[in-house]
């Protein structure tokens, strides 16, 4: 017991946590950025994919189909190290946004183009014998039920997205494993707790990934159950 103790306080010093939660930090600015571009962009390609002309269509299904089928873990290192990002946006995190936006993007367009689906088309005819023209029908009509429909769909994507954050400690960008990882390779030396250190870090970085992905799961769960009450 004493040398746990030992252990735990050897790793959980106040420089090291601070250090974790920084990047604990990247982690969450990463993930919400990439989620809101991909919705925004995700429907733009659902859009196209549903209702554009060939050319649309040829060009979203192809996007899709290239980066639902390659690993993210691909597109974060190409993106890193064969893509010069723009001043203001130079920093490495915003590389890693870059990846996860565009790798989203293909799986959200999905999911919306599935909410699209799942609206009747009669409602293009109510919208029309109302006066509303075919963007504003989309707009005010289409879009919110879509989206209320793939709540749950979309949560469950935005699990996907916190847990996959972690491969951005492949490109060495300080998100939350990765600044976990350091700590990791610091506490790797000849004394008796070595293993034990080792093992509480990554103790509580599965334990801090699983509360906040949990309490996403519950979310989805509770979302799910109350549409089929409804």
């Amino acid at each position: 017991m004493n040398e746990f103790i030992t252990a735990f306080e050897s790793v959980f010093t106040r420089s090291n946590v601070f250090y974790m939660l920084r990047g604990l930090g990247v982690t969450f600015y990463v993930a919400l950025i990439s989620i809101i571009l991909s919705i925004f962009f995700g429907t733009i390609l659902a859009l196209f994919r549903t209702y554009g002309n060939k050319l649309l269509k040829g060009f979203s299904i192809t996007y899709i189909e290239i980066f639902r089928n390659t690993p993210n873990l691909l597109w974060v290192l190409a993106i890193r190290f064969m893509i010069r990002m723009p001043e203001p946006f130079d920093a490495p995190m915003y590389s890693g946004i870059l990846a996860f936006t565009l790798f989203t993007s293909a799986v959200m367009a999905e999911i919306i183009r599935g909410g699209l689906n799942s609206v009747h088309k009669g409602q293009f005819e109510a919208a029309y014998s109302q006066g509303f023209n075919f963007f504003q029908t989309l707009i005010f009509i289409i879009l919110p039920q879509c989206f209320k429909a793939i709540v749950p769909a979309m949560l469950s994507q935005v699990i996907t997205v916190i847990k996959d954050t972690s491969f951005l400690a492949q490109v060495a960008i300080e998100e939350f494993f990765n600044n976990s990882k350091w700590i990791m390779s610091a506490q790797i030396d000849s004394t008796v707790n070595q293993s034990m250190r080792v093992f509480i870090i990554f103790g509580f970085v599965a334990l801090v990934y699983f509360i906040i992905n949990f309490i996403l799961s519950c979310i989805v769960r509770n979302t799910r159950k109350r549409r089929q009450v409804a």
